[in-house]
C-alpha cells in the first residue's frame, strides 16, 4: 500500500494534554454543551445555529459515533473536558482520503476561553491528523472577524493562505473565509509531532 492510499489509523481514545482530556460525546453531556451552544455570541461566526433543549439531544447522539475517519468524508467528534465538565467541542474531518487533507475545528465555552484551552485542544487535533491519521495537511477555515480563532491558528504556527471576500452567504449576509493551513512536515519541523507506536 503506498502513502497516498494507506488508510489513516483510527486514533488512541481519549486524550490527553496537559490540562483537557478529549473524549467522545456521550449521552449525560448535554448540559454541559447547551450551556455554550445555546448561546447566539458563541454562533455568531459558526454556521451552527444555536442549539435547545431538543437538538442537542440529536446534535449529540449523531457524534457520539464520530471516532474514525474509515472513508471519505468521514469525521471524528470530540468533548473536550476540564475537571470532568464539558468546555467545548472539537471536530476533525475528512475530505477525499486520497488527498489526506483534514479540516479541524473547535468551539469553546465563553466562560473558559482566555487560559490557552482552545489552543491546547488545537493543538491535540494537529497531533492526531499528522501522527495517527497520517495527514499530509490540517486546515482551519473561519470568519475573519473571528480574531479569537485566528489567534488560535497562529499560536499552533498555521499560516493563513486565503482570505476570500463574500464567499458565502451567511446568517442573512454575504460573509467572508479565512483559510489557515499546516503541512505534516512543517509541524514535524517544529519539533511538536510525537512517534506513537502501535
Amino acid at each position: 500500500m503506498t502513502e497516498t492510499s494507506a488508510l489513516p489509523r483510527p486514533p488512541r481514545l481519549p486524550r490527553h494534554t496537559d490540562r483537557l482530556v478529549l473524549r467522545p460525546l456521550r449521552h449525560g453531556d448535554e448540559a454541559d454543551v447547551l450551556a455554550y451552544r445555546r448561546r447566539a455570541d458563541v454562533c455568531r461566526y459558526m454556521p451552527a445555529s444555536p442549539l435547545d433543549d431538543i437538538s442537542v439531544r440529536t446534535f449529540i447522539a449523531d457524534r457520539t459515533g464520530a471516532t474514525k475517519i474509515a472513508a471519505d468524508n468521514d469525521f471524528i467528534a470530540l468533548a473536550v473536558t476540564h475537571h470532568d465538565h464539558v468546555i467545548g467541542d472539537v471536530m476533525i474531518r475528512a475530505g477525499q482520503l486520497a488527498d489526506r487533507q483534514a479540516e479541524i475545528g473547535w468551539v469553546l465555552n465563553p466562560g473558559y476561553q482566555g487560559r490557552g484551552f482552545a489552543t491546547e485542544a488545537a493543538r491535540e487535533l494537529i497531533e492526531v491528523a499528522f501522527s495517527e491519521l497520517r495527514m499530509h495537511r490540517a486546515w482551519a477555515q473561519l470568519d475573519p472577524r473571528n480574531v479569537a480563532s485566528a489567534r488560535v491558528c497562529e499560536r499552533l504556527g498555521m499560516r493563513q493562505e486565503a482570505h476570500l471576500r463574500h464567499d458565502i452567504w451567511f446568517k442573512g449576509e454575504w460573509g467572508d473565509t479565512a483559510i489557515y493551513a499546516m503541512l505534516a512536515d512543517e509541524w514535524r519541523d517544529r519539533g511538536q509531532l510525537r512517534s506513537r507506536r502501535s
